[in-house]
C-alpha cells in the first residue's frame, strides 16, 4: 500500500521544505516589518528569513500589499479578547486593563502600517481603519455595560488615549501607558455616574 505523499517545495539554495511556507511568510513578515518597516523589508529578504523561494511567496499573497494586509489581519483579529472577554473583571477594570501593555510593546501595528504607507487606499491602510474602528466599538461597548453616561464618547476617548500612548512611547522611547490609565481612571470615573454597575 503506497503512503500519503507530503508535498514539498524547494526554498532558496534547493533547500526542501515541508507544509508551512505560508505560516513562515506570514512569521516573518511580522519580524520584518515590526523591526525594519514594511517599506524597508523586501521580498528578497522576507523570503530568505521565512526560508522559501519568491515562487512560493507569491503562490500565497499575489502582492506585497496583500501580505501587508493579511500580516494586519492575522495581528489580532478578534480586537484584544484577552482584555475584552474576561469575566474576571468588571466592565470598569477592562477599560484600564486595556491599558496595561507590556513595556517592550511596539507602536501599535495598525498605526505603524498606516503612516509608513501614506495611502489611505492601500489595503493595510482599510485594514488598520477597520481595526480602530472596531477597538473603539469594543471599547465603547465596555463603557455601556459599565454605566456610561456617553459611551460612544467615552469609547472615542480611551482609543484616542491608548494610540497617543502608542505613539509616544515610540516617540520618547520611554512606557508612557501608565500615565494614560491614570487619565483613563478620570475619565472613566467621570463618566460613569455613582451607582451605576462599572
Amino acid at each position: 500500500m503506497l503512503g500519503r505523499m507530503t508535498v514539498v517545495e524547494k526554498g532558496p539554495q534547493g533547500r526542501r521544505r515541508g507544509r508551512g511556507a505560508r505560516e513562515r511568510i506570514l512569521s516573518a513578515s511580522e519580524q520584518l516589518f515590526r523591526d525594519q518597516g514594511i517599506n524597508r523589508t523586501g521580498m528578497d529578504q522576507l523570503c530568505a528569513v521565512a526560508q522559501v523561494s519568491k515562487r512560493t511567496a507569491y503562490q500565497h499573497f499575489a502582492t506585497k500589499d496583500e501580505l501587508v494586509a493579511e500580516y494586519l489581519r492575522q495581528f489580532d483579529p478578534d480586537v484584544m479578547p484577552g482584555v475584552f472577554d474576561r469575566t474576571d473583571l468588571t466592565p470598569r477594570e477592562r477599560l484600564l486593563a486595556a491599558f496595561e501593555l507590556p513595556e517592550s510593546t511596539p507602536l501599535c501595528p495598525y498605526i505603524a502600517a498606516a503612516v509608513e504607507l501614506h495611502d489611505p487606499e492601500h489595503p493595510a491602510s482599510q485594514c488598520a481603519r477597520d481595526y480602530k474602528i472596531a477597538f473603539a466599538a469594543r471599547l465603547t461597548e465596555t463603557a455601556r455595560e459599565a454605566g456610561a453616561e456617553d459611551p460612544e464618547q467615552l469609547g472615542e476617548q480611551l482609543a484616542l488615549l491608548i494610540d497617543g500612548a502608542s505613539a509616544r512611547s515610540r516617540v520618547l522611547n520611554r512606557e508612557a501607558f501608565s500615565t494614560a490609565a491614570a487619565i483613563a481612571a478620570v475619565l472613566i470615573d467621570n463618566a460613569i455616574p455613582p451607582g451605576a454597575t462599572a
